[in-house]
């Protein structure tokens, strides 16, 4: 599983970079946001990944910040929504707006990303409107948690796709991550969180 990528921007086009990572390119698909943050081509760059895997193809999608990619993965936990839908909403909206329209339950916002349609965006809204707090709103109550990228954001993620609340999800993976410190692995921190969670 290839997690992030460190090296040179060999060239982007529409829709994707190439990456040159010791003399190997890694073609990474990518959202228009990512795209521009990356900068010039030549320079030296890091992208967030995620690997999709099929019966015959391979794709690895990049995303400028972890934060990003959480939200890829919580998108395309909805039926219906692929990896190029999910890259366009990413496109079309920053996360902040993403995170208000969903809260607000704005599917019209939703709506604007290229390929999603009115009862695509109201099936989103509707089924992420509680979930999406676990990435978004937990900075609030806890500053430790403000950055969810990484083995924070995952055990979160994780703990909200097992049923439990946003808050609580959030709530335990705090006092996971405090009990364990900062280097804690995304599986202690989900075996530790539940533990929590359960008491």
């Amino acid at each position: 599983m290839i997690a992030k990528l460190t090296g040179r921007l060999d060239s982007s086009g529409a829709g994707h970079a190439v990456i040159d990572v010791g003399g190997v390119g890694y073609l990474v698909e990518a959202s228009a946001r990512t795209l521009d943050a990356l900068g010039a081509v030549g320079g030296e760059v890091t992208i967030h990944t995620e690997m999709l895997v099929g019966e015959d193809f391979l794709r690895l999608l990049g995303f400028a910040r972890a934060e990003e990619r959480d939200w890829f993965r919580l998108l395309t936990s909805v039926q219906g929504v692929g990896a190029k839908v999910a890259l366009a909403i990413l496109s079309a909206l920053e996360i902040g707006d993403l995170q208000r329209a969903l809260a607000s339950g704005d599917s019209a916002m939703i709506a604007r990303a290229n390929g999603v349609g009115p009862k695509l965006a109201q099936r989103i809204t509707h089924e992420l409107k509680d979930k999406a707090g676990a990435l978004g709103g937990i900075s609030g109550s806890n500053p430790a948690l403000s950055a969810t990228s990484g083995p924070l954001g995952d055990a979160i993620a994780a703990l909200t796709g097992l049923g439990f609340k946003p808050g609580e999800a959030s709530a335990a993976v705090a006092a996971a991550s405090e009990e364990l410190g900062a280097g804690a692995s995304l599986d202690a921190l989900v075996r530790v969180a539940l533990k929590k969670a359960a008491r």
